[in-house]
This record gives structure tokens, C-alpha cells and sequence, in this order.
């Protein structure tokens, strides 16, 4: 019988160590479901990939930024073929196949490239259309997308001249402009407000493009797009005078009513416009639609520095890929090297969504996309003269799904009362159903002629109830002060998934807001309010104090005088202490504030290595005010421009800037 009870007593041990050990096992993360594989690329062929698209034969077409078309042949193969098709164009940004033919975008024209004598190279070079140039290096254009009807869309970048180089300008006709072109040619002319429109494609049959930030563009974005618009930034609309522009806002009337900020000093330069710190009679794009209705503002916002900074192509996931997210978008980041994924659904006749981090670790900037027959995704990479995250230049990967689940927030969708978040596997009920698991908060940004903005006017939203579906596959959330037209960021930090007890892979979603829907609000019955965050306190004994001693304890209003005690007590005065450096501390605060979008300690990424910065001898105050208005003059180098950071506070500031001259040689 002893024997019995110490046998039966060493297996409960081993399995309750098992179920230790199942519980604590880390999450799962990125790569353990989406695996990035390089493409093998033949010596000597350098492709900085431009344009992709997959041919009906499953071979893969692409185009790079140096004039070159190759035709690769079993490019999922271990022993992908490349054959030259074209060369000697001009910085081709994009490529699509139409009825036997392949049509890129070359800097000033859409061009057929069409091989008559069937012997696997282009000998016919037809020019579509052709659009204006000055030569500007920043005049960029991309496409094209085909629509249904079988026209193409192209889109042009705004240039940059002179003394005020930093303000997009439009010198030629449709440079900022979305153009339709049709089969014959004929081109009209269909939305303006674009500055560096690098990603457009079709969903479904509605258009779509991806914008990046700067002047008059707060940060990067998903926009739908229809005949009319005017997406934001003015430059383009010099030509909307023009008889066959179909927008309707002049560029004299948008300056009658909003002031571009071309000051100048006494000696007659121009000043540079920087963001105004702690300003208040500040301008939103939402805020300048309801007297411009013809400002279209995105669908999605893509939060600089998090969800990218250099935004490229919008592709849809198709039916029977990547599992549990088909039909929803991913979006290309050129200068972070990732892939994001945006939900979208439509609310009193406007999309709006949620976007997501997807897959990072891209060995150069991701600027196309396009899907293989077996299902993975191709990514066409560059960074020449951009910058990027990564160790490479250039290049071509597959992101591939190993067909397992990861626990994601599937959707998140606007309800009347909060927002209904969708999982990919049941959540635990118990972690679910508290509101500690959840926090959100709502920001928006300026609509100004600086480079940028930073996030403003920021509030947190607080949860107060949450009901969990039975299969535990829906949490619904009752939310206060939900704000039109702001990005909502819901963190999910404390649900956990209920069979291994995982983490969300990405616990955050960034949620545009644009309008509430109508519906049926939850009750005060139907949802838990539990908060483990907010402890049981016992009641304890009331007893008195001795004669002559203080109070036993502090209460919520001694801690909070005591709180402002101790700071009114600091020196006011500015000091130049450097604070103490704490790595964990700092790698954070990078994190945080999206410093590793750009910088990197050792080496040029986007921006400058801090170890550069640190060589410039600035003092820690000094680095701490070009945090919070950046000097791109000072980096003349560097293609991209840093946005205004003035929402990094003071204190942390200065704890990144000691860190950044403690690297100093």
C-alpha cells in the first residue's frame, strides 16, 4: 500500500511539473509562423526591386530601380532561372502584366514592353502615356494598378527645390496627382493631394494607396481613393484649374483659408517651418474637411515609427492564404523592412479599420508585393538612397506560412459603445473577462507644412466593462470617449490564449476611428467590471496614535501632497547632470518612442548611428531639443527627414541623449 501511495504521489509530481512547464512556456512569436526565405539571385544581377508581379504561369516579373525587367522562372524553386526581358529604362517603380503584355511605370511615362518575335526578350517599347518632367531627383512615380475595366492608375511624387527644399512642390502638370489612363492612352486626371504616393492597388474594385508622412501628412496611412479627391498636401493643386481636373479645390483658395507658413527673416530668406511645442490653436485634417469636404482622410492611419515609415504597396490576402486572415490587407514598409496587416470594414458608407504589426526582419525595405501560386508572398526589396532597416541594400524574399495558427487579434470592429475584438483561437476567460488585460488611449495629429507630426491631443480611454463570447473567441469592450476621426491604440496586454496560456503575438491595434456606429449598447449586466488591477483591502482595526506621533498612514490625497512636495522641490533651474544609464531602461525608451525605427548604435540605417550623433559633440540639451524639432540640414546625407518628436518628455529625453554620448569615443 506504501509502495502504492509513493507511486501514485511521484506521477501526480511529474505531471503537475509538466503542467508547470507547458504554462510557462515562452509565446510564440513572428517567425515561428511566417518564415522569411531568401530568393537565390544569380551573381552580378543587382536587382533593387521596384515592381512585382507574378505572370499567369506562375513565373515572377520584375522590374528594378536601375531600368532592368527580368522573367524569373520557378521562382519558389530551390534554382529560381532569371532572364533579362528589358533594360535601359528609367528608375521603374512598378510592373503589372495585361493581356500577354508586361506595363511599367518608368519616371515620366507607362510603357508597354511586348516581346512580338517569341524569343523571351522585349522588342517593342510603346509608350502609353507620357507626363512632364523637371528632373527633380524626388519625382518619383509608381504603378501601375489595373482596374476591373482594364484602365491604369499611376500616381506622381511632389519634388523638392531650391531655398524652400523643405516643401513639396508640383512644377509640372500631375506631378502629386493620381492619373487614370486608358487602354487607348487618354489620360484624365482622377484625385490630387499626394506627396509620395508609393504603394496603389486595387481592392476588390475600389482603389486604394498608401501615402508617407510629411508636410501636411502626419504619418503614413491606408487611403481609399475616388475621382475628386484631395488627399492633403496642396502642392498639386496648381493644376486643379485646369479644365479637365476633376478636383475642384484650387490651390488659391487653400491658401486663401490656410495659412503654409512662408515667413521670412529681415534679410528676405525663407524660414523653416518647424513644429510648434505645446501648441493650441493647432490645425487636423479633420478639422480643415468640414470647411475643405473634399479632403479625403485615410481609412487607417499607420503610426510613424510603429507601424513603418515609408509605406508601399497594399496587397490583399487572398482566399485560402495565411490562414485565419484571408481577405484582409497587408501594406509593405520600404524604410522599417516590415509588413503590416490592416482589418477594414465600412461604417455609415466609409472604411475605417484596425491595423496590426505582421512580419518584420526583412533584409532591406520592402517596396512591392506580389503572391506565388504556392501561396507565400514575394517581397521586393530596395533602400538606395532611402535608407532602411536590415543588412542588405537590396533583394528579393518569400514570406511563407507553415499553416499553423498564431493566437492575433483577428479583427477589431466599432461598436456603438467600444469596440468587438475578434481572436484567432479562444482567449482564457478568466484573463478575458478582466479589465487589467486591456487599456486604451486616442491620439491625432496636426495638419501643417512640417515634416510630420507628432502625436497630439492624446487621452486615455478608460475600459470599463468587457464581455467575453462563449467560445471565448469575442471580446467585446465598453469604452468612454471615443473620439471620431482619432486613432484609438487598444492594448491587449494581459489576455492571455486558454489552452497554452500564450500572449498575443502583436497585443496592440491601432484603430481608426471615423464614425460610431448606430446599434444596441451593452448593460451594466451583461459585462464583467472585474479589475484585477484594483486590490481588495481588508478593513483594518481602527486604532488611535499615541500622543505625539504621525499618521499610521498616507492616503490617496497625503501621497499625491506628498508627490507635489517632493517636486515643487527640485531645482527649477536647468541643470546639466547627466541622468544615470540604465540599458534595460534605455532600450525601452528606444523602443517606446520608436527610435529603432530609424537609428541604429553602430551603423546608417535610415538615419544617422548614434554613434555618429555622438561624434557631433552635442550636449545632452542640445540632442534633447533636436528630438523635439529636428535639423535635417544638419544631416544633408540623408534622404528621409525625422518628424517632429515632441511628445517624448524632457526627462526621457535626456536619458536618451546621455545614452547617445556615452557613446562617444
Amino acid at each position: 500500500m506504501r509502495r502504492f501511495y509513493t507511486n501514485f504521489l511521484c506521477c501526480l509530481l511529474l505531471c503537475a511539473g509538466a503542467f508547470f512547464q507547458a504554462a510557462a512556456q515562452e509565446t510564440p512569436k513572428e517567425e515561428d509562423f511566417f518564415q522569411i526565405k531568401k530568393v537565390r539571385v544569380p551573381e552580378g544581377i543587382l536587382l533593387e526591386v521596384g515592381g512585382l508581379t507574378t505572370l499567369p504561369n506562375g513565373n515572377l516579373g520584375i522590374s528594378t530601380r536601375r531600368g532592368d525587367v527580368y522573367i524569373v522562372e520557378n521562382p519558389t524553386s530551390n534554382t529560381p532561372y532569371f532572364r533579362k526581358f528589358a533594360s535601359g529604362l528609367h528608375e521603374i517603380l512598378g510592373l503589372a502584366w495585361k493581356d500577354g503584355d508586361l506595363y511599367c511605370v518608368q519616371r515620366g511615362e507607362l510603357t508597354r514592353l511586348a516581346d512580338t518575335d517569341m524569343d523571351g526578350k522585349a522588342d517593342l517599347y510603346e509608350t502609353v502615356y507620357a507626363w512632364p518632367l523637371t528632373g527633380n531627383y524626388h519625382e518619383y512615380s509608381y504603378g501601375p494598378a489595373i482596374a476591373p475595366d482594364g484602365s491604369f492608375y499611376v500616381t506622381t511624387n511632389v519634388g523638392f527645390w531650391g531655398e524652400q527644399w523643405w516643401r513639396g512642390d508640383s512644377r509640372v502638370p500631375w506631378r502629386g496627382w493620381t492619373m487614370r489612363i486608358a487602354p487607348d492612352g487618354t489620360m484624365q486626371p482622377w484625385a490630387a493631394g499626394m506627396r509620395s504616393p508609393a504603394g496603389l492597388g486595387f481592392i476588390g474594385d475600389e482603389l486604394f494607396y498608401t501615402e508617407n508622412q510629411g508636410d501636411w501628412i502626419g504619418s503614413g496611412g491606408l487611403w481609399h481613393l475616388r475621382k475628386g479627391d484631395f488627399t492633403g498636401n496642396p502642392a498639386g493643386l496648381k493644376w486643379a484649374h485646369l479644365p479637365e481636373s476633376p478636383v475642384k479645390l484650387t490651390y488659391k483658395e487653400f491658401t486663401s483659408k490656410i495659412d503654409i507658413r512662408e515667413d521670412k527673416r529681415p534679410d528676405g530668406g525663407y524660414i523653416k517651418p518647424e513644429n510648434i511645442q505645446n501648441e493650441q490653436d493647432y490645425l487636423t485634417a479633420q478639422g480643415v474637411q468640414k470647411f475643405f469636404p473634399s479632403l479625403r482622410l485615410p481609412a487607417v492611419w499607420l503610426p510613424h515609427g510603429i507601424l513603418g515609415i515609408s509605406n508601399s504597396q497594399p496587397i490583399k490576402i487572398p482566399e485560402g492564404h495565411f490562414g485565419p486572415f484571408e481577405g484582409q490587407i497587408l501594406v509593405g514598409d520600404q524604410g522599417m523592412s516590415m509588413i503590416s496587416r490592416v482589418f477594414l470594414e465600412k461604417v455609415n458608407g466609409e472604411y475605417q479599420g484596425a491595423a496590426f504589426a505582421f512580419r518584420s526582419g526583412f533584409r532591406s525595405g520592402v517596396l512591392r508585393l506580389s503572391w506565388a501560386p504556392d501561396g507565400s508572398l514575394f517581397a521586393g526589396e530596395t533602400n538606395r538612397g532611402w535608407g532602411s532597416a536590415g543588412d542588405a541594400n537590396e533583394g528579393l524574399e518569400r514570406l511563407v506560412w507553415n499553416g499553423k495558427t498564431p493566437f492575433e487579434m483577428k479583427a477589431v470592429r466599432a461598436m456603438p459603445d467600444g469596440f468587438e475584438i475578434e481572436f484567432t483561437m479562444p482567449a482564457d476567460p478568466v484573463s478575458a473577462g478582466d479589465l487589467a488585460s486591456y487599456s486604451v488611449a486616442s491620439h491625432t495629429y496636426k495638419y501643417h507644412p512640417v515634416y510630420g507630426s507628432p502625436p497630439v491631443a492624446q487621452e486615455t480611454c478608460k475600459v470599463t466593462g468587457v464581455k467575453l463570447s462563449e467560445d471565448g473567441l469575442k471580446a467585446r469592450i465598453v469604452v468612454e470617449n471615443l473620439r471620431p476621426h482619432f486613432v484609438h491604440t487598444i492594448s491587449l496586454d494581459g489576455v492571455r490564449e486558454k489552452e497554452h496560456y500564450y500572449s498575443l503575438v502583436h497585443p496592440t491595434a491601432y484603430y481608426t476611428l471615423h464614425s460610431i456606429p448606430e446599434g444596441k449598447k451593452l448593460t451594466a449586466a451583461e459585462v464583467s467590471t472585474r479589475d484585477s488591477s484594483i486590490p481588495e483591502v481588508a478593513a483594518a482595526p481602527v486604532s488611535e496614535p499615541e500622543k505625539g506621533s504621525g499618521p499610521q498612514s498616507v492616503g490617496q490625497n497625503d501621497a499625491k501632497a506628498v508627490s507635489t512636495k517632493e517636486t515643487s522641490a527640485a531645482p527649477s533651474k536647468k541643470t546639466t547632470t547627466a541622468p544615470a544609464i540604465n540599458p534595460k531602461e534605455i532600450k525601452g525608451l528606444l523602443a517606446k518612442y520608436t527610435c529603432i525605427a530609424c537609428h541604429n548604435a553602430d551603423k546608417r540605417q535610415v538615419g544617422p548611428a548614434y554613434k555618429d550623433i555622438a561624434a557631433r559633440k552635442y550636449s545632452n540639451e542640445e540632442i534633447v531639443e533636436l528630438i523635439h524639432n529636428p535639423k535635417p540640414q544638419n544631416w544633408p546625407d540623408y534622404a528621409t527627414e525625422m518628424p517632429p518628436m515632441a511628445h517624448v518628455p524632457k526627462a526621457e529625453a535626456l536619458k536618451i541623449a546621455a545614452y547617445i554620448n556615452s557613446l562617444a569615443k
